[in-house]
């Protein structure tokens, strides 16, 4: 169980993220069961030299290899937007460690894995993480340590170098942190102490008398790349073996040169081994970027041809109405060339009874609205009661004469129904 005062530190430092609840759950969870890692707020330096307050986990973490627990030294930060952004990881070697290549680390300590390619804030964790983590080094550990006799030094952990996530599952830039000086790992102590790496090369010895060659990472004379063993001078002289053939079993220069040539053959087997797994890994991102590539071009593709298509429609529309215009220009000319229609003539009849009925209806419609306009005179007090009275008695006595007017004309002309 955590202190009270180390859940109040999490909590004031995932006061700043997106998803403070979240991240504080899961950081929580994962210094729970993984005692040897600390939550820190440190400064994050972005590619423009942007630096941001970001809480990482820093320690060390169990892997079990070849039946004995070492103890990996690794860093994982999150960014702000935890857990919707998969964490950054690191192998932080120490003075007497070196990082081992391979696909799932770089030759920087960045760490590459599926889980983090594949990321996802519904169903992945740091739990799930560093238990992938265990899984994955505990095949192939990040570290190996140094040959104390060796004066080859560890390639420098640069603070300020940038290595890009394959997949961009993170946010736009993905800078290398700057690591806060200091040993952040267990120190030897009195009495047992548990290395936080495997032994790498493994150092077992040999009833023949020769130094400890690793069959499978040897090393050169004088501490190479994989901090090794001396070999032997040629004087040297080993154990008699009982060798077939009635051989002396005395270490000549012959054996000494084969053991050279079997070791360099089988260091640049190894380091060609590591180079094809990086070169693949590489391989398969850029893979995987190509089909993303493909179908956003396939997307542009179907975008383009419905924009053609509707580009043919507009030219084909703006054809027609250019039509329409040149047609509605030559009738407004034609009618412009005309002379004007009088009003009164515009309206003719056949013959004197049909021009009797239009005119008696022209003047009991003039009628009607006499009467209205005489109401609103008489509402508004433009006129006398008496006044409106009078004139709406004969003009309704004039509307009556016209009506039967009309009526007898329509049954004349046959027009009555």
């Amino acid at each position: 169980m955590l202190h009270r005062f180390e859940e109040g530190k999490i909590k004031q430092y995932v006061a700043k993220y997106q998803n403070p609840d979240a991240t504080r759950r899961d950081v929580l969870a994962a210094i729970s069961n993984y005692s040897g890692l600390a939550c820190k707020q440190e400064h994050f330096v972005f590619n423009d030299g942007r630096q941001v307050e970001l809480l990482n986990l820093d320690g060390t973490i169990p892997v079990r290899y070849k039946g004995s627990v070492y103890n990996i030294p690794v860093c994982i930060w999150l960014m702000d937007t935890h857990p919707n952004n998969a964490p950054m990881c690191y192998v932080k070697p120490t003075a007497d460690m070196q990082i081992k290549p391979s696909m799932f680390v770089d030759q920087n300590g960045r760490i590459y894995l599926p889980y983090l390619h594949e990321w996802s804030p519904n169903s992945s964790d740091l739990m799930g993480l560093i238990q992938v983590m265990v899984v994955t080094f505990g095949e192939q550990p990040p570290v190996y340590a140094k040959s104390r006799g060796s004066n080859a030094m560890p390639k420098p952990y640069p603070p300020t170098s940038f290595m890009p996530v394959p997949g961009g599952s993170g946010p736009g830039t993905t800078p290398y942190p700057v690591f806060p000086t200091g040993t952040p790992y267990p120190t030897p102590s009195s009495g047992s102490y548990q290395p936080p790496y495997p032994p790498y090369p493994p150092s077992s010895g040999s009833s023949t008398g020769f130094p400890p060659y690793p069959p499978s990472y040897p090393s050169f004379p004088g501490g190479g790349a994989g901090g090794g063993y001396p070999y032997p001078p040629s004087h040297m002289q080993g154990t008699p073996q009982s060798q077939s053939g009635g051989a002396t079993g005395t270490i000549t220069e012959e054996h000494i040169r084969l053991s050279l040539l079997s070791a360099v053959e089988d260091k640049l087997r190894r380091r060609m081994a590591e180079q094809l797994s990086q070169a693949q890994a590489e391989l398969e991102t850029l893979r995987r970027t190509q089909r993303e590539l493909a179908q956003g071009r396939d997307r542009l593709d179907d975008i383009l041809g419905r924009m053609e298509k509707e580009q043919l429609e507009l030219d084909k529309n703006i054809s027609i109405l250019k039509d329409k215009e040149q047609e509605l220009e030559k009738s407004i000319a034609r009618l412009s060339e005309q002379e004007p229609i009088d009003v009164d003539e515009a309206v003719t009849t056949t013959t004197p009874l049909y021009k009797q009925l239009l005119n008696a209806f022209a003047e009991e419609a003039a009628i009607e609205d006499t009467i209205y306009y005489m109401g609103e005179a008489l509402r508004r007090g433009v006129v006398d009661l008496d006044v409106f009275l009078k004139q709406v008695r004969a003009l309704s006595r004039r509307q009556f004469m016209l009506r039967a007017l009309m009526h007898k004309c329509r049954e004349r002309a046959g027009l009555a129904g």
